[in-house]
């Protein structure tokens, strides 16, 4: 499985944000590395999951208590195949996902 090996969780402080927010990954399509960006205003358990067009967890980016900040974390999908993927934010109440295309 691809995703977790060089995972690099980046807090980017400029301003502390005022919604939650998931960022479409750059870059798409990716070949094999990409980074995801994402926002929280409060200090809350954060889920950042990457999952196959079936559903299944291919990866877990992060899965930890987060204070209120905007994110960035990378993703290697080195050892997965090409296809379209969909990865997920999960913070208190709020969910959101958007798809990314790996291309080898």
């Amino acid at each position: 499985m691809g995703g977790t090996r060089d995972r690099h969780l980046t807090p980017e402080r400029e301003s502390v944000p005022t919604t939650f927010n998931l960022e479409q990954n750059y870059p798409n399509p990716f070949n094999p590395e990409t980074t995801l960006r994402y926002a929280v205003p409060s200090d809350v358990h954060v889920t950042v999951t990457v999952h196959n067009v079936l559903g299944e967890a291919v990866a877990t980016l992060v899965d930890e208590r987060q204070s209120a900040g905007r994110y960035a974390v990378h993703f290697d999908g080195e050892g997965l195949p090409s296809g379209v993927y969909l990865y997920r934010l999960q913070a208190e109440a709020f969910h959101a996902a958007r798809s990314m295309l790996l291309i080898k």
